[in-house]
């Protein structure tokens, strides 16, 4: 067996496979849970993740912030004390203190975070049992955390996250890159990584361990990654076409259609590109933009008098199966799925 278990912050995953988090309500405690219960980590993505509660379009803030306790327990009790649950943390969410302290004090066993540098993430996790990761898009940005965090709090990331031009969702890459991203030599990018986070290694004495992501599909894209020195891989699309996955059926459904063509390049309201499958809601946007009515004011950087859309509501369209009205976020191999399986048996052809 090439995976081999490691250790994150002093917490033994028995499995280096990583569900990467998807909001809104993609991945919650069905599917975080039934992957841990694996052996591996399950993450819920902390996005709007109080979606469904009564309350939330009045109190979108205390929807959110009640949810995600109650979300981790649910987690931790399908997984029966195996593998890890952790929670996706993005730094562009308005009230991304209050989040970290809230999944801390619920008990969660990581965090990650990407989707801008989280800079401040160890301030805030002071006192609590729990691993950090920043997400990594390029040595550049490896090198900015890790060396802030050195100076400003004395300790270095638990493990890494190397998320690629293929993944979905927000991407941390160029419009210029994400245009041709047969041309990037992304694996010298990772091998660059991995030789900064060496130094730190060595200073503060640990193993900090690597995870890629972004088109992990196949037990071959696992080995590779592995061959390139990483400890273990994330991977979100292919959870999607789980049966535990906690989006609904006409969801996965649209993922078991796709093609590969239909996986686009979008602009985020938030001032990220983003893929997602090409819908009539992309294709109304891009001919006549919307006007937001109604604003969450979940994200920083998303300016309701000017943004086409709410990348909030477009999401709770979508996960609740009003695919039309929606933005369906997806990685760029989306169509090479073509059924839905289980957790266990997605686990299993993983594993190598």
């Amino acid at each position: 067996m090439l995976m081999k278990p490691v250790q994150l912050r002093g917490k033994h995953l028995s499995l280096p496979i990583i569900q990467g988090g998807m909001g809104i309500g993609i991945s919650r405690c069905r599917l975080a849970g039934a992957v841990a219960k694996e052996g591996g980590m399950g993450v819920i993505s902390t996005a709007q993740v109080g979606y469904d509660e009564p309350d939330f379009r009045k109190d979108p803030e205390a929807a959110n912030l009640r949810a995600l306790p109650r979300q981790i327990r649910k987690a931790k009790e399908i997984s029966g004390g195996k593998g890890l649950v952790g929670v996706n943390v993005m730094v562009v969410t308005r009230l991304y203190a209050d989040y970290i302290r809230t999944v801390c004090e619920a008990g969660v066993d990581v965090i990650i975070s990407g989707a801008g540098l989280p800079t401040d993430l160890p301030e805030y996790v002071k006192g609590y049992d729990v691993a950090i990761a920043p997400i990594v898009s390029s040595e550049k940005s490896a090198r900015v955390i890790l060396k802030l965090w050195d100076r400003r709090y004395h300790r270095t990331a638990d493990f890494l996250v190397i998320e690629g031009p293929r993944a979905g969702g927000h991407l941390g890459f160029s419009n210029e890159e994400l245009a041709d991203i047969g041309t990037l030599d992304y694996d010298e990018e990772i091998r660059k990584i991995l030789a900064v986070k060496e130094s730190y290694e060595e200073k503060y004495g640990v193993k900090i361990p690597v995870f890629v992501a972004g088109g992990m599909f196949t037990p071959e894209d696992v080995k590779h990654a592995l061959a390139l020195g990483a400890d273990g891989i994330q991977a979100a699309t292919r959870f999607v076409a789980t049966e535990e996955c906690d989006a609904c059926d006409a969801f996965k459904e649209a993922y078991i259609r796709a093609k590969e063509e239909d996986a686009v390049i979008i602009k985020s309201p938030v001032g990220m590109p983003g893929r997602a499958l090409k819908n009539a809601f992309i294709d109304k946007m891009n001919a006549n933009p919307g006007k937001v009515t109604y604003c969450f004011n979940c994200m920083k950087g998303c300016n309701p008098a000017t943004a086409p859309y709410c990348i909030s509501m477009a999401l709770i369209n979508a996960v609740k199966g009003k695919l039309d009205e929606g933005v369906i976020f997806c990685g760029s191999r989306v169509g090479e799925i073509n059924k839905i399986t289980t957790v266990p048996a997605l686990m299993r052809e993983l594993t190598v």
